[in-house]
């Protein structure tokens, strides 16, 4: 069955802010486009891609740049081929990175060990690098419409970036736990024999 494709072009006014074009880059890669040359990219049809890509193209007009949607068809199997793949590659990229700052994550974690500083703080920022590690992980898969190579491995590294985080906060929380017991504790105080 022949696949819809979105080609879309865009251009931005010459002389003015780089505001525009970065936003129709970003707004384009984060969809997955892929680009055939400089201003010119190719992605799947779909309503979620179709959407946007109208209001990236509604957004340049209105702020005095150049932008066209085609919905198109590739006629050409080899062609649609070798797009996909490309795709396909670029995603495989990404998910090779997330893979890569896992190992990132759990050296940190080993690191702040060998420190014996498995506290809260240090809880809370390997918290927030996990959630970054997750919304990295779903907007790669949001753009995946191919189910590129890689895809597993990166969710089951982000997993293990879980797994090994809710461990080294159940060590913070011992370590917390036995140092307000140690403060809780009465001093005990050496009694000389001319105390007697």
């Amino acid at each position: 069955m022949a696949r819809d494709w979105l080609l879309i072009t865009v251009s931005t006014p010459g002389g003015g802010s780089s505001t525009l074009r970065v936003y129709a880059w970003r707004n384009l890669r984060r969809l997955g486009a892929h680009y055939l040359q400089q201003s010119v990219c190719v992605l799947p049809a779909t309503p979620k891609t179709t959407r946007a890509a109208a209001r990236l193209v509604t957004r340049l007009r209105a702020e005095g740049g150049h932008g066209q949607m085609l919905r198109i068809k590739l006629t050409d199997a080899r062609q649609e081929t070798a797009i996909i793949d490309a795709i396909q590659s670029e995603r495989s990229d990404e998910y090779r990175e997330v893979v890569e700052r896992t190992r990132q994550f759990h050296e940190e974690l080993r690191l702040e060990r060998r420190r014996g500083r498995a506290t809260y703080t240090e809880v809370e920022e390997s918290d927030a690098d996990l959630a970054r590690h997750q919304k990295w992980l779903a907007a790669i898969r949001a753009r995946d419409y191919f189910d590129a190579p890689g895809g597993e491995e990166a969710a089951a590294a982000v997993a293990s970036c879980e797994e090994a985080l809710a461990r080294f906060e159940s060590e913070a929380l011992s370590a917390e736990l036995d140092e307000s017991a140690s403060d809780a504790r009465p001093a005990l105080r050496a009694v000389d024999e001319a105390d007697r």
